[in-house]
Protein backbone atom coordinates (compact mmCIF):
# COMPACT_ATOMS: atom_id res chain seq x y z
CA UNK A 1 0.00 0.00 0.00
CA UNK A 2 1.48 3.43 -0.89
CA UNK A 3 1.15 6.83 1.23
CA UNK A 4 -0.21 8.78 -1.55
CA UNK A 5 -3.67 7.59 -1.68
CA UNK A 6 -3.94 10.05 -5.32
CA UNK A 7 -1.17 7.91 -6.80
CA UNK A 8 0.45 11.46 -7.64
CA UNK A 9 3.16 10.06 -9.20
CA UNK A 10 2.00 7.23 -11.13
CA UNK A 11 -0.58 9.70 -12.23
CA UNK A 12 2.22 12.32 -13.48
CA UNK A 13 3.56 9.80 -15.70
CA UNK A 14 0.61 8.61 -17.20
CA UNK A 15 -0.07 12.04 -17.91
CA UNK A 16 2.86 13.30 -19.12
CA UNK A 17 1.66 11.35 -22.70
CA UNK A 18 -0.76 14.37 -23.37
CA UNK A 19 2.04 17.15 -23.78
CA UNK A 20 4.87 17.59 -25.83
CA UNK A 21 8.47 15.60 -25.25
CA UNK A 22 9.95 17.69 -23.07
CA UNK A 23 7.44 19.00 -21.22
CA UNK A 24 5.98 18.58 -17.94
CA UNK A 25 3.33 18.36 -15.80
CA UNK A 26 3.62 19.33 -11.83
CA UNK A 27 1.78 18.56 -8.87
CA UNK A 28 0.07 20.78 -7.28
CA UNK A 29 -1.18 21.27 -3.16
CA UNK A 30 -3.69 22.51 -2.25
CA UNK A 31 -5.22 24.30 0.74
CA UNK A 32 -5.91 21.11 2.70
CA UNK A 33 -2.15 19.96 2.00
CA UNK A 34 -2.73 17.65 -0.33
CA UNK A 35 -0.68 16.75 -3.61
CA UNK A 36 -2.68 16.35 -7.01
CA UNK A 37 -1.13 15.97 -10.22
CA UNK A 38 -2.07 18.45 -12.79
CA UNK A 39 -3.60 17.53 -16.36
CA UNK A 40 -5.52 14.49 -14.99
CA UNK A 41 -8.53 16.34 -16.55
CA UNK A 42 -6.94 16.74 -19.72
CA UNK A 43 -5.72 12.84 -19.87
CA UNK A 44 -9.47 12.05 -18.89
CA UNK A 45 -10.96 12.88 -21.96
CA UNK A 46 -8.18 11.63 -23.96
CA UNK A 47 -8.54 8.52 -22.51
CA UNK A 48 -12.50 8.83 -22.93
CA UNK A 49 -11.92 9.08 -26.54
CA UNK A 50 -9.45 6.64 -26.78
CA UNK A 51 -11.97 4.58 -25.34
CA UNK A 52 -14.58 5.46 -27.79
CA UNK A 53 -12.37 4.51 -30.71
CA UNK A 54 -12.45 1.00 -29.34
CA UNK A 55 -8.51 1.32 -27.80
CA UNK A 56 -9.10 -0.90 -24.40
CA UNK A 57 -5.24 -1.80 -23.66
CA UNK A 58 -4.26 -0.07 -20.89
CA UNK A 59 -7.40 2.78 -21.05
CA UNK A 60 -9.38 1.35 -18.15
CA UNK A 61 -6.43 1.07 -16.02
CA UNK A 62 -5.72 4.85 -17.03
CA UNK A 63 -8.85 6.28 -16.34
CA UNK A 64 -9.50 3.66 -12.95
CA UNK A 65 -6.31 5.31 -11.90
CA UNK A 66 -7.10 9.29 -12.42
CA UNK A 67 -10.77 8.57 -10.21
CA UNK A 68 -8.93 9.36 -6.25
CA UNK A 69 -7.92 12.94 -8.17
CA UNK A 70 -11.14 13.47 -10.26
CA UNK A 71 -12.75 12.90 -6.94
CA UNK A 72 -10.33 15.28 -4.93
CA UNK A 73 -10.30 18.41 -7.22
CA UNK A 74 -14.20 18.20 -7.28
CA UNK A 75 -15.31 16.77 -10.83
CA UNK A 76 -17.59 14.25 -9.66
CA UNK A 77 -19.50 16.72 -7.63
CA UNK A 78 -20.34 18.61 -10.41
CA UNK A 79 -21.37 15.61 -12.39
CA UNK A 80 -21.95 12.59 -10.37
CA UNK A 81 -20.90 9.33 -11.73
CA UNK A 82 -24.24 8.12 -12.26
CA UNK A 83 -24.38 11.29 -15.00
CA UNK A 84 -21.71 10.26 -16.55
CA UNK A 85 -23.07 6.52 -16.58
CA UNK A 86 -26.30 7.70 -18.12
CA UNK A 87 -25.35 8.98 -21.09
CA UNK A 88 -24.70 7.82 -24.61
CA UNK A 89 -21.01 7.80 -25.05
CA UNK A 90 -19.11 4.55 -24.14
CA UNK A 91 -15.94 5.89 -22.30
CA UNK A 92 -17.78 8.37 -20.76
CA UNK A 93 -19.94 5.68 -19.48
CA UNK A 94 -16.68 3.31 -18.52
CA UNK A 95 -15.45 6.70 -16.19
CA UNK A 96 -19.10 7.17 -14.40
CA UNK A 97 -18.90 2.94 -13.70
CA UNK A 98 -15.53 3.69 -12.28
CA UNK A 99 -16.23 6.27 -10.23
CA UNK A 100 -18.90 4.64 -8.94
CA UNK A 101 -17.21 1.68 -7.98
CA UNK A 102 -14.20 3.54 -6.46
CA UNK A 103 -16.75 5.28 -4.26
CA UNK A 104 -18.70 2.52 -3.24
CA UNK A 105 -15.38 0.75 -2.26
CA UNK A 106 -14.18 3.93 -0.06
CA UNK A 107 -17.06 2.77 2.22
CA UNK A 108 -19.47 5.71 1.60
CA UNK A 109 -22.00 5.19 -0.98
CA UNK A 110 -22.87 8.93 -0.71
CA UNK A 111 -21.90 12.08 -3.17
Amino acid sequence: MTDDPLNTDALGQLNRRIVADGETLPAVTLRDGSRVQTGTVAAMLQHIDAWNRGEREGVEQALALAIPTLFKVGLFDLFAPEEWIAGDNPGRRKLGELALQWHRDQGDGEH
